[in-house]
C-alpha cells in the first residue's frame, strides 16, 4: 500500500470513528505549542492504524463542471488557515498558515494525532478532533493552542467532526455512544446533550447552515452501508430533507457564508471531486473536476475562495481555489501531508 494511500486512510478513521492509537483506557490531552513559528518539515510516516476503504457500484452521472478562468487566486490578505499535518512527526498535529506572510506556526504536538474542527465566531477558540489510547473525543483550545480541554468527557466512545454554531453557544458532532454514528448537539461548555438523529445507520459530518437554522450532515441511511448522500435538517432534528440521490459517495459538506451553496466531496467515477450544490439540491455542479483526490472543502469568510486538500502533487498538500473553480493555487508546498482545511 503506498504511503498516500495509507494517509487517505487515515481521514477515512474519522469517518468511522475508530480510536487510533493502539490498546489502552484513558484519554489524553495533546501538548500545547503556542506561537511556534517556521516549523521545519518532516519526512511524513504511515500511521498505526489503518481502516480498509470500501468502493460502491459506480454509475455515470451528468454533472455540470465549471470551467476556469485564466486569473489567479489572490493569496495576500485572505486569512488564515487551521490545518493538520504530519510534517513535525509520526502523528498529525495542528498548523496555523497566514496566506499572506506565509508563516507557519505550530499549536500541537504529542503521541497521538489530533484532527482540526473549526473556529468559534469571534475566532477566540477552535475546535479539534483528539484520540486517546482508544478513543477520540471532542476538544477545545484557544486559537493560539492554548488551554485544550475535553469537552466530551466519555472515554467510552468515538465522537468528532465538531461544528460550532453561528452564535458560538451550541456544538453540533458526531458520537457513537448510542452504537452508531449519529448527530447530537451540547452547549459550548459540553453541557445539555441532545440526540438530533436516531437511525440504524450512519449520519456524521454536521455542518450549519449561517442563519443557524439548519444543518446539513451525510448519511448512508436508506442505502447500502457506506454509500453516503447529502441530508439537511432543522436544527432541532426535524424536517429532514435529502440533497443528493445517487450510487456516488458523499463527505464533509460546508455551507457558504451567504447560505446560498454546500460545498462537500464527492466520489462519483472513481477519485472525488469537490462538487457544489444549493440547499434544495438542484445546481449541482462540479468545480474541481480533476483525475487527484480532491477533499475537505473550506470556504473563506467572504466567499470568495474555497481551501481544499488534494493529493494532485503526489503528497496530501493544501490548495485554494476561486467558487467557480479558476486559479487552483497550492499554499501549502511540503513533502509531508497536509489536510483538512478551516479558514479562520
Amino acid at each position: 500500500m503506498s504511503l498516500k494511500r495509507m494517509v487517505a486512510i487515515s481521514v477515512v478513521v474519522l469517518v468511522v470513528l475508530l480510536a487510533a492509537c493502539g490498546e489502552g483506557g484513558s484519554t489524553s490531552l495533546p501538548t500545547l505549542l503556542a506561537d511556534t513559528p517556521s516549523v521545519a518539515s518532516a519526512t511524513s510516516t504511515s500511521l498505526p492504524t489503518q481502516v480498509p476503504t470500501t468502493t460502491a457500484t459506480q454509475v455515470p452521472l451528468t454533472i455540470p463542471t465549471l470551467i476556469p478562468s485564466a486569473t489567479q487566486a489572490p493569496l495576500g490578505g485572505s486569512g488564515v488557515i487551521l490545518f493538520t499535518s504530519n510534517r513535525g512527526g509520526s502523528y498529525f498535529d495542528l498548523y496555523l498558515l497566514d496566506i499572506a506572510s506565509q508563516q507557519i506556526n505550530r499549536l500541537t504536538t504529542g503521541d497521538s494525532n489530533t484532527f482540526p474542527g473549526p473556529f468559534s465566531p469571534d475566532g477566540t477558540r477552535l475546535l479539534f478532533t483528539g484520540f486517546g489510547l482508544v478513543h477520540s473525543y471532542i476538544g477545545v483550545m484557544n486559537a493560539d493552542g492554548s488551554q485544550p480541554q475535553d469537552l466530551s468527557q466519555n472515554p467510552d466512545s468515538d465522537e468528532a467532526f465538531p461544528a460550532w454554531s453561528p452564535d458560538g453557544q451550541r456544538i453540533a458532532f458526531t458520537s457513537r455512544r448510542d452504537g452508531n454514528n449519529e448527530i447530537y448537539l451540547m452547549n459550548a461548555d459540553g453541557t445539555q446533550l441532545k440526540r438530533l438523529t436516531n437511525q440504524t445507520g450512519d449520519d456524521f459530518a454536521p455542518a450549519w447552515s449561517p442563519d443557524g437554522n439548519r444543518i446539513a450532515f451525510v448519511s448512508d441511511r436508506d442505502n447500502a452501508a457506506g454509500v453516503n448522500n447529502l441530508y439537511v435538517m432543522d436544527a432541532d432534528g426535524e424536517h429532514l430533507s435529502r440533497l443528493t440521490n445517487g450510487p456516488e459517495i458523499d463527505f464533509s459538506p460546508a455551507w457558504s457564508p451567504d447560505g446560498g451553496q454546500i460545498a462537500f466531496r464527492a466520489h462519483h467515477n472513481g477519485a472525488a471531486d469537490i462538487y457544489l450544490i444549493n440547499p434544495d439540491g438542484t445546481g449541482l455542479v462540479n468545480l474541481t473536476n480533476n483525475p487527484a483526490e480532491d477533499w475537505a472543502p473550506a470556504w473563506s469568510p467572504d466567499g470568495a475562495l474555497l481551501a481544499f486538500q488534494t493529493d494532485r502533487d503526489g503528497n496530501w498538500e493544501i490548495y485554494v481555489i476561486h467558487t467557480d473553480g479558476s486559479a487552483a493555487v497550492n499554499i501549502t508546498q511540503n513533502p509531508a501531508d497536509d489536510q483538512m482545511p478551516y479558514w479562520k
